[in-house]
């Protein structure tokens, strides 16, 4: 299984935020606390052991062992769940939303990420238990982000009513969409497998959030993952400090925008939008925003409403009914976790780089921030094609009208580079320039625009050429496009939007396996997979 690898930068797909922090600018030193290698992580454990309390150890692993009591546990994920009492356990941590049957390919390069982060940490540092941990977003209400996935250029939709949050959203309706997808299944073994596994996911659990933990332990459970659901009444109870401060000082609110101010000033764009009160309000089929209305807490679009008093009273009797918005989900993740480092995408990434001074002012660590891995998959067959296409890695990252054109230029056997004849024509027009400016200023108007026309009419001549050029070299032309598009589907990462499905009808059960043997967390470079 060969592998290449090609710096972030390169690809053209990763904002400069994210390839700056790669580079580890200056600059961006601030917004964050240790740069993740493994022995920066080994200090961030010494630090994360003196905070962590052992109450917190405990409440922890009893709330993972009662979500985990219906759930048919690999020995390797038994054994971290029983490795997560003990003091001298840490966690890796990656999160994602509810995507149905699993949604784009990054879903499995995220936990990939943690899992071999962690065997890296373990073989480095062997007094020490690192547990990869994957947080289910349940408390998200966006049903319209997570409802469908794509196979093969298509499509695959769950079409019902949404409404609160997603994680105990009904599987009914399901069976519908797995009789859809079976039609483009197939019928190998390869596609058995998949339909069975989207059935005993959905058909046999009646939430979305105990059919994506099914689907989580079932496709990586081998490897010892833990999956946590933050909506729970124990964990949410750990964290009601935090959200009492929240309600009454808002301090959320104040460090984040000032750090976002920080962020912008250096040219980077905001990633969220802190608010007063940065909390929902959650019941059932309800999950809104928490308000602060003069001296009351009002539920938006709701008829709910607090007096301070009562809403505090809420809290210390129900703490399940808070839930944090995607600014303070990484807060909570860091109060109930023993965790080092936080594992996600540039956007992910973006958002936490706001929120280094908020962690300062609760008093929580915060934790070292890792890139995901990125990946592209490419059967052998396009590896040759690209050999035989003469198409180098990094070209292939091109966009498509870009490749086109270097490559017509490339094998052209007449030149369509007109930069010699505007060097040339650009030092004619500097002696015109100059005999006008001797002669008659008036006249200097005159030449600009003379020069402005012919060089234009150069720009016509060279793209006139260089579209004859495409049309007589179009079978060549057209092979390079179809190459191109099938690596980067919808002229985008194929990460980004293809489901794992499609490469595991192809490749079957050595699929995870080959990715996990390919990702480096700690490479910090895009990686190229052929299969």
């Amino acid at each position: 299984m060969p592998t290449d690898c090609l710096p972030y930068r390169e690809t053209g797909y990763f904002s400069n935020l994210i390839t700056n922090y790669l580079d580890q600018e200056e600059a961006l030193k601030p917004f964050y606390h240790r740069f993740p290698t493994a022995d920066n992580l080994i200090k961030q454990a010494a630090e994360k052991g003196a905070s962590f309390s052992p109450l917190s150890r405990k409440r922890l692993y009893d709330s993972l062992i009662a979500q985990y009591k219906n759930t048919n546990t690999s020995a390797e994920t038994q054994l971290n769940l029983e490795h997560l009492a003990s003091e001298n356990t840490f966690t890796i941590t990656t999160g994602h939303q509810l995507n149905l049957f699993t949604g784009p390919l990054y879903f499995l390069y995220k936990i990939i990420s943690v899992i071999n982060l962690c065997k890296e940490l373990k073989e480095k540092n062997p007094d020490r238990n690192y547990v990869p941990i994957y947080w289910m977003a349940t408390e998200d209400h966006d049903f319209d982000e997570i409802n469908y996935f794509n196979f093969q250029g298509k499509k695959v939709q769950w079409n019902r009513e949404d409404g609160g949050a997603v994680g105990e959203l009904s599987t009914d309706g399901l069976a519908e969409v797995l009789a859809l997808f079976k039609t483009q299944l197939g019928t190998s073994r390869n596609a058995e497998y998949l339909s069975k596994l989207f059935s005993d996911a959905y058909l046999n659990h009646d939430n979305l959030a105990d059919a994506t933990r099914y689907l989580g332990n079932e496709l990586f459970g081998e490897y010892g993952l833990v999956i946590v659901d933050g909506n729970d009444a124990g964990l949410k109870e750990l964290f009601a400090p935090y959200v009492q401060r929240e309600l009454l000082e808002g301090v959320s609110h104040a460090k984040v925008t000032q750090q976002t101010e920080q962020l912008t000033a250096l040219g980077y764009p905001e990633q969220v939008h802190p608010r007063e009160i940065n909390l929902f309000y959650i019941t059932k089929g309800i999950r809104e925003r928490i308000i602060k209305v003069d001296d009351m807490y009002v539920v938006n679009d709701t008829d709910i409403r607090f007096r301070e008093n009562e809403i505090l009273d809420e809290l210390a009797k129900h703490p399940e009914r808070f839930s944090p918005n995607a600014l303070l989900r990484p807060l909570f993740q860091e109060v109930i976790l023993p965790n080092l480092c936080y594992v996600g995408g540039g956007g992910e990434l973006a958002y936490w780089f706001q929120l280094k001074t908020y962690f300062d002012e609760v008093g929580v660590p915060f934790p070292a921030l890792l890139l995901r891995n990125s990946a592209l998959i490419r059967t052998e067959k396009q590896r040759k094609k690209a050999e035989s296409l003469g198409v180098s890695l990094p070209n292939l990252f091109l966009k498509q009208n870009e490749l086109i054109n270097r490559k017509v230029r490339a094998i052209s056997n007449i030149e369509i580079d007109f930069s010699a004849q505007r060097s040339f024509l650009k030092e004619q027009f500097k002696a015109m320039h100059l005999l006008a400016e001797e002669t008659d200023a008036s006249f200097i108007g005159a030449v600009k625009a003379q020069e402005i026309k012919q060089l234009k009419g150069l720009e016509n001549l060279e793209s006139r050429l260089l579209r004859a050029q495409k049309r007589k070299l179009s079978d060549h032309v057209q092979r390079l496009v179809d190459l191109q598009n099938e690596v980067f589907p919808m002229q985008s990462l194929q990460e980004r939007n293809t489901n794992f499905s499609q490469f595991y009808l192809e490749f079957g059960e050595q699929l995870i396996p080959e990715l996990v043997n390919a990702l480096e967390p700690l490479g910090g470079e895009f990686t190229v997979v052929t299969l």
